[in-house]
């Protein structure tokens, strides 16, 4: 076969999978939306603080404030990866990101694929810098891109970080996703070497156990986020796109109450990210309490942005900031370092797991 013709169908794979890319974008917000909340819960139920009759407090003066890679955010709080890549979901991004501007919290835009595919879609996650100049912004990958492709993604949207996701569940599920996993934490390795900016590896539903995220911090990775079993089930998601099929897999993986406490008892100096079904400001102070440096939503934030537009979604974040100062004040924590102090109840499945890993559960009861 003539080398021009090998080069013409090569072109047009490519090319169909650009398409493929973008189209996927859109089908993702639709079954996201569609979907209903997850019957796997997430952990968080089985996790209770200790309620302080005499917090010796007043509610304005609540901290819940925090420093994240060297910015400073009003609440612990981010507005994970959820799209790009489709000029139709340009004004979402356009949406999370200024919400995430109006309410000082941080934003990590979707997977940036389709841009590197494709010049013509890069405003749809530019925008999220353009209405939000100076916020914690972070840039979204899978964790087999190249180092230029990384570089690519984060002088895109002028990224304080960037996250290289893994979700091979996901993957597996798709109709069109890799079965090659081969060398991928080799790959993370030379990218946290090489990279301007801090790695954050994340998990995208099934989340992190601790052997893997030990196996992350000897490869340099010093920031993870759980994205555990009990969010946005993408395994779900994909069975409904036309994926390869295996329902039995969309109960699969960890819940992300236990895998926050599995990466916390390695007692490796990472910062952890809680993520993966975290819907009320009590999931979030027992989630800061437990030793999280920030917890991060998805799936609610696109709800309430699609359902109330952006004014509605600024309420609905300022009501979730608000709620976590109530609940602080309700353990007698002041601030974020006196709450990571105060003690957690651990019962259930939770404890059961836990337990049965050889993690001291009753420890945090005991502070």
């Amino acid at each position: 076969m003539a080398k021009g013709v090998i080069i013409c169908k090569r072109y047009a794979r490519w090319e169909a999978l650009a398409i493929s890319r973008k189209t996927r974008k859109l089908e993702h917000i639709k079954y996201a939306l569609e979907l209903p909340d997850t019957d796997f819960p997430s952990g968080f139920g089985d996790i209770f603080l200790v309620h302080n009759a005499l917090p010796e407090l007043n509610r304005d003066g609540v901290d819940c404030s925090c420093f994240f890679m060297g910015k400073r955010l009003r609440a612990p709080l981010m507005i994970n990866a959820i799209t790009g890549g489709h000029t139709a979901v340009l004004e979402v991004n356009r949406g999370l990101a200024q919400a995430a501007a109006r309410t000082g919290i941080a934003m990590a835009v979707g997977s940036q694929r389709a841009a590197l595919d494709d010049p013509e879609v890069r405003h749809t996650f530019a925008v999220a810098r353009e209405e939000n100049p100076d916020g914690l912004l972070l840039a979204n990958l899978s964790a087999l891109c190249t180092l230029e492709e990384a570089l690519e993604a984060i002088d895109m949207v002028a990224a304080d970080g960037i996250q290289l996701y893994l979700n091979v569940n996901q993957e597996l599920a798709m109709r069109e996703g890799d079965t090659d996993f081969r060398g991928v934490l080799e790959n993370i390795a030379r990218l946290v070497q090489q990279l301007p900016v801090p790695v954050v590896v994340k998990e995208v539903g099934c989340g992190l156990s601790r052997e893997t995220i030990t196996a992350l911090y000897r490869a340099g990775v010093r920031c993870v986020d759980i994205g555990g079993r009990g969010g946005t089930n993408f395994a779900a998601i994909e069975n409904r796109r036309g994926g390869r099929g295996g329902a039995y897999l969309e109960q699969w993986g960890i819940p992300t109450a236990v895998g926050l406490l599995e990466a916390l008892s390695t007692g490796l100096p990472l910062a952890v990210i809680a993520s993966g079904g975290l819907r009320t400001p009590v999931d979030m102070t027992v989630a800061m309490a437990a030793g999280a440096a920030l917890t991060a939503m998805a799936g609610p934030f696109l709800r309430v942005l699609q359902e109330k537009g952006p004014e509605g979604l600024v309420d609905y974040i300022n009501g979730l900031i608000a709620g976590l100062q109530r609940v602080m004040m309700l353990t007698g924590a002041g601030n974020l370092a006196a709450l990571a102090r105060k003690p957690l109840v651990i019962t259930g499945f939770t404890a059961e797991w836990l337990q049965r890993r050889g993690i001291d559960v009753d420890a945090y009861a005991r502070r």
